[in-house]
């Protein structure tokens, strides 16, 4: 726990006590900082110090924080029964609502009030930090400043320029942000800046895969937690956070960068926002919740099937070996000629394919070809999708061959990249375009994501874990078969792609 600052602050102005700005007041007490808390609603800040100091007397209580520690903090956090009261603060952070007005015109009443050198800083979440800072007379002072919630755990906090800013305030707030105890990510003033921005593949193509019907809310998130390695999958984070929070988001960064594909929001979300469908709020979204738990369907019941012949494609014999040993494990018959008997179940590998365009392109029967996702291995959980023609016997046999040892299995209908091909390659190409946009340094983009978004490797080290080849034929394979700007390839992309270079690479 930080308890003292190297920063050249001494007294911060905090205003807005609810959620956001209590969490910005309790770090900065222990970074050393005397704190100044206002709010206009009536017993706000009493309430705030009183849940600040409650939870420094429970790290007492269990041997976190003596308590001396926990009286020095509480000293240095005082009421200001009005605005004019934050005269003497050297940085002001504000955390009201997310309005621009609203911003605009305390940042102009501050002005009148704190010293021409005083920094003013926004924890907006969404809005430019420039256009708050056209409001005033010294926009060069003006920086965004954004916190994640929970504040005290969310260690991260993004530092944002605006055009005018000035580079000395940059760095002393950067400074701050190191000794409240943070990794402080500096980035660019572009809509949602970097976390937010980031984060826009895994919700949406998600939403898209949705909407195409390849696999229902439960299935897309079983395959991004057990074969893709996050905590939540992005159906249970959107029920989570609240549509009315996220598709609003969603909708904002879309417009702000003038309708990008590669942002495009659902009409799933507005749809069911405007049924109410909120999710663990309102007790339904994409789940139903009783007394607040998450009633999923139970997983796919892997059918009764004979055992056949299987014959495995040899588009990347990596993955032919992987299941070539699964099959022979499995005690099933495995065909190594170089064309199937008539029979065989085929299995096929493709990346960023459909199951149809791979048994066309291999000159296959369409009735028996079962393609597998290999992205990611067989490990936790295997992911079957199926062609419009393929017969269920030979659905049940793949299912059953892929079972055989416990694991779990998903049944797709045909997509180009199943579903962790497609939001993975997705979320890299995102990542990828913010690294050519120069938003943040390829360190930054990565260690920003992975405490800001809780995703198990930052975007670009998530792309050289898969392969950054793998990743770019996925995106032009689906580029190509459909036509959508979306899966377009980032140049950064492309470029490392071609060099075999990693994607940290600046």
């Amino acid at each position: 726990m930080a308890t003292s600052t190297s920063s050249s602050f001494t007294t911060i102005g905090i205003v807005g006590t609810g959620a956001m700005g209590r969490g910005i007041a309790q770090l900065a007490a222990q970074a050393g900082l005397d704190v100044r808390l206002f709010d206009l609603k009536q017993g706000a800040v009493d309430d705030a110090r009183a849940f600040i100091e409650n939870h420094w007397q429970r790290g007492v209580q269990k041997g976190r924080l003596s308590s001396q520690q926990a009286d020095a903090f509480s000293a240095r956090l005082a009421k200001a029964d009005e605005l004019q009261a934050l005269a003497g603060c050297d940085i002001v952070v504000e955390a009201i609502v997310e309005n621009l007005d609203a911003k605009q015109a305390l940042f102009s009443d501050l002005e009148a009030i704190v010293d021409t050198a005083a920094v003013l800083a926004t924890n907006t979440s969404s809005l430019p930090v420039t256009r708050i800072a056209a409001g005033c007379r010294y926009p060069e002072r003006v920086i965004g400043f954004h916190f994640f919630n929970p504040v005290p755990l969310m260690k991260i906090v993004e530092v944002i320029p605006g055009l005018r800013t000035r580079d000395d305030i940059t760095e002393r707030v950067t400074a701050l942000g190191d000794a409240m105890g943070h990794f402080t990510a500096r980035a660019t003033d572009t809509p949602g800046f970097l976390v937010n921005h980031a984060g826009r593949a895994f919700g949406t193509e998600a939403l898209r895969i949705l909407g195409e019907s390849v696999a229902d809310p439960a299935t897309i998130d079983r395959i991004m937690v057990d074969q893709g390695g996050f905590k939540m999958g992005p159906f249970t984070l959107l029920d989570l956070t609240g549509l009315d929070v996220s598709h609003a988001v969603m909708e904002s960064i879309y417009h702000q960068f003038f309708e990008e594909p590669r942002f495009r929001p659902s009409p799933l979300t507005r749809q069911r926002l405007d049924a109410g469908l909120l999710g663990r709020k309102t007790g339904e979204g994409f789940y139903r919740y009783v007394e607040g738990q998450q009633q999923r369907p139970a997983e796919l019941e892997i059918p009764e099937a004979d055992a056949r012949p299987v014959w495995i494609s040899q588009d990347d014999p990596e993955s032919a070996a992987l299941l070539a040993r699964l099959v022979t494990d499995a005690g099933w018959v495995l065909e190594e000629d170089d064309a199937p008997s008539p029979h065989a179940l085929c299995l096929l590998t493709p990346l960023g394919e459909d199951a149809t365009a791979c048994a066309h392109r291999l000159g296959l029967d369409a009735w028996r070809c079962v393609a597998v996702d290999m992205l990611a291995g067989l490990d936790r959980r295997r992911s079957l999708m199926t062609t419009p023609a393929t017969d269920p016997d030979y659905v049940n046999a793949a299912a059953r061959l892929l079972n055989h040892d416990g694991t779990p299995v998903s049944i797709l209908q045909d997509s180009n990249g199943f579903v962790l091909q497609r939001i993975v390659a997705c979320i890299v190409n995102v990542g990828a375009e913010i690294a050519q946009q120069r938003v943040a340094e390829p360190a930054t983009i990565d260690r920003a994501v992975e405490l800001g978004l809780g995703y198990p490797q930052g975007p670009l080290a998530m792309g050289d874990h898969y392969g950054v080849r793998r990743i770019l034929t996925i995106l032009e394979r689906m580029l190509a078969a459909t036509g959508d700007p979306r899966y377009r390839p980032s140049p950064w992309l492309r470029r490392r792609a071609a060099l075999g270079l990693s994607l940290t690479q600046a």
